[in-house]
């Protein structure tokens, strides 16, 4: 009868230790050849500026890196609610500045025209049409002192 080879697990493994610590040697050999990036070059290298900012710098980066991998969801709604609040600030602005002209020219009706007869919502009307670019202020009678 043939015997049948059988193999030592323990040999299978030590082969693929040694392959794996070959092959992260290579890799470490390839990190240390690699270039360093652009920002590193100009800043601490040509113009000199201390490691000890270069060493927060990166702890930084890493910190960063490591709170946007945990906190998306966050981010995302707290961009989102940026966002929002941007895209319509033009138009809360533009109300309030409308309002503003609607109190002002209110104001100025109530002050320098002659008003009697004209109820308050009328005053209002007419100085809602003046911001608007009306000419119905003028047709109101100044008041004489």
């Amino acid at each position: 009868m043939s015997k049948k080879e059988t193999t030592n697990p323990k040999e299978i493994r030590n082969q693929n230790f040694e392959a794996k610590k070959m092959n992260s040697h290579e890799k470490s050999n390839k990190n240390k050849e690699r270039d360093l990036p652009w920002w590193v070059e100009l800043l601490f290298v040509q113009i000199g500026l201390p490691d000890k900012l270069l060493i927060k710098f990166l702890k930084a980066k890493k910190t960063s890196r490591e709170f946007i991998k945990n906190d998306k969801k966050s981010l995302i709604t707290f961009f989102f609610v940026i966002a929002t609040l941007a895209y319509f600030y033009p138009v809360i602005k533009n109300a309030k500045n409308k309002l503003d002209c609607e109190v002002i020219a209110k104001n100025y009706i109530i002050k320098n025209k002659n008003t009697i007869g004209i109820n308050n919502r009328e005053i209002k009307m007419i100085s809602t049409n003046f911001c608007n670019g009306g000419e119905e202020i003028y047709e109101i009678e100044n008041l004489k002192n």
